[in-house]
């Protein structure tokens, strides 16, 4: 069984407004994003798959949320967890093999989703 990942990078905005408004996350701010999407399988064609078709799986969703706000898009609390899942469920039916689904809100924070062992 191998495991292979492709990064991708968006910058949006997003408000956490379930937080009382003495937590900074509840106003507007903005996130460079980097979302990495990894796929698991066994070898065919001497890949799990080709990066090309998880860039056409992921590029469409990608552009929807790049430079909006999270808010109007991703109709729950926009936590990196709930991004997270928001994305697998779009991504699952155009990519059988999905595994992981990581998002870094800033280079040192990170939520994974990974339901499968």
């Amino acid at each position: 069984m191998w495991t292979i990942s492709k990064e991708f990078r968006f910058e949006a905005a997003h408000s956490l407004e379930h937080l009382p408004e003495t937590h900074k996350c509840h106003y507007l701010h903005g996130h460079s994003y980097k979302l990495t999407v990894y796929c698991r399988g066994d070898l065919t064609n001497q890949w799990v798959i080709d990066y090309a078709d998880i860039s056409d799986a992921v590029l469409p969703w990608v552009q929807q949320l790049d430079h909006k706000n999270l808010n109007d898009i991703i109709m729950c609390a926009t936590t990196a967890e709930n991004i997270c899942y928001w994305l697998w469920r779009r991504l699952l039916p155009k990519l059988p093999l999905l595994y992981r689904i990581d998002i870094n809100e800033t280079p040192g924070t990170c939520c994974s989703y990974c339901p499968r062992p």
